[in-house]
This record gives C-alpha cells, structure tokens and sequence, in this order.
C-alpha cells in the first residue's frame, strides 16, 4: 500500500521506525534488505516475546510503499547509549545491568532460532579482508569451539537496550540466534571496544579510559554472575571479529585483523 509517511523518528542501518497507528510503530526496511530477513525478525520477535524476555511486543508483517516492514508495540524510553550521554555519571551502573540483562537472555532456549556458529561460518566465508590463509585458519578454528543451544542476541549493546518507566526493553532482535552465550559476550565485548582500537590515537586518553572502565565493568560483571570456567571469552573473540568484517566498516578492518590474528596465536 502507499502510505504517506512522516520524518522517521528512529532510524538505523537496515530499517526506519515511522510512528504508526496508536501505540505502534513502524519498522520499515530499507529496499535492499531482502524479504527473509524481515520473516525472520517477525518470528524470532513473537518467540522472544513468548519466552518473557523484555522486548516490544510484535504484530503484523506489512508492505508499504513497496517496502517491507514489521508493527510494534511503541515503548516510550530513550536507549542505554543516548542516557549515557546525557548522563555520563551513570555508566558504571549502566555497565552491570547491561552484564545483567544479557545474563537472564543468555540463560535462556528457544526451539528453532538459526545456529549462530552456521551463521557465523557463512559470514566468515564472504567477509572482505580475510587473506585465504588466515580465513581457512579461522573457519577451522570455529569448527573445534564448543557449540550451545542458549539464545543469543547476536547485536546486545547499549544502544538496543530502551531505558522505559517500566524497566529496560531489548529491540533490534534480526540477527537472535541459538548458540554459545559466550559468541554472544564476545560479540558485546567487541561493540564495546572496536571504535576506540579504529580511532587510535583519534581517541582522547581520558576517554578511552571511560571506554575500557565501562567494558570491564560490563564484562567482570557478567563473568560474575556467569563464571567463565572454560575461558570460551577470549576463545570466540578471533571468530567474531572475523565475521565483524562482512559488516564491511572501512574503519575497523585493521583493528578486526589486528584481533583475528592476535586471537589464533
């Protein structure tokens, strides 16, 4: 259908959030995602919703303007990232119920979600970079790592968490897997720390140190409520920076190999 749509009030690689009918949303795609990924999201959405985890309710799978979309349930809240900006004095606690969130997600199963590991191997295989020796050392390293059946988010950082009057709300739930919950950790620890290691000397001292202060304090505190009795952490680091580079950010691809090849020593 043709809809005439107002400025977005969200807006992100893949999709823009348009108000939609009262108390809904509008996830509208952009035109060159394909239409599995929008499938896809519509049903990891109702299962996630289904399992308890804080998310916003999905409806109905809708074409508008010759553009796929998906209606949510609006949230009221601004994101864990744009608090932190506005009040900087918060990171710490921001930084454990990030750790705490993730936990209770990554304790979780649901039947029928796609593998991360498969996921991971397909990424892996067409990601830019990669000379073929070091993506063949990487793809069988992957193979030997310790496979699960947990959800994983695929892309937990603060700017999908939504701050609301009713406690923090997960979004942006296309890439959810079943898998490891340590990928997923590993996945978060690299969000948190790539734009600091692209940037380099860019990169204020006094602020990468608030960087590295609030990583750590996100990861010992999930280390603490899920002991790392294997050290699978530092064992999926290499494998997600790998699959990082498909994400094709011109930026980071020398950080990226820089922490492939430092994780297969």
């Amino acid at each position: 259908m043709e809809v005439s749509l107002s400025t977005p009030i969200a807006e992100g690689r893949t999709a823009e959030i348009y108000e939609w009918s009262d108390g809904y949303v509008l996830k509208l795609f952009r035109d060159w995602c394909p239409q599995h990924w929008v499938d896809h999201e519509s049903k990891v959405a109702h299962a996630i919703t289904e399992a308890g985890i804080p998310t916003p309710a999905a409806g109905e799978i809708v074409e508008v303007n010759h553009r796929r979309g998906l209606v949510y349930e609006r949230v009221t809240g601004i994101s864990m990232l744009q608090d932190l900006n506005a009040r900087p004095w918060m990171f710490l606690r921001h930084a454990r119920a990030l750790a705490e969130l993730q936990a209770k997600i990554n304790q979780l199963s649901i039947p029928g979600l796609q593998s991360y590991k498969a996921g991971l191997m397909f990424t892996i295989r067409r990601a830019p970079h990669l000379s073929d020796d070091l993506r063949e050392k990487v793809l069988n390293y992957l193979v030997t790592l310790t496979d699960g059946e947990k959800v994983c988010h695929g892309d937990f950082h603060p700017g999908n968490v939504l701050m609301t009057p009713k406690g923090a709300v997960v979004i942006d739930w296309m890439t959810a897997s079943s898998g490891n919950p340590w990928a997923d950790v590993a996945r978060t620890s690299m969000l948190l720390t790539i734009g600091a290691k692209s940037a380099g000397s860019q990169v204020k001292p006094m602020i990468r140190f608030l960087i590295n202060l609030y990583h750590r304090t996100y990861l010992n505190h999930y280390l603490k409520l899920m002991p790392d009795r294997r050290n699978e952490f530092k064992q999926w680091m290499p494998v997600i920076a790998a699959a990082r580079l498909d994400e094709r950010i011109d930026l980071e691809w020398e950080a990226l190999i820089g922490m492939v090849e430092q994780g297969l020593l």
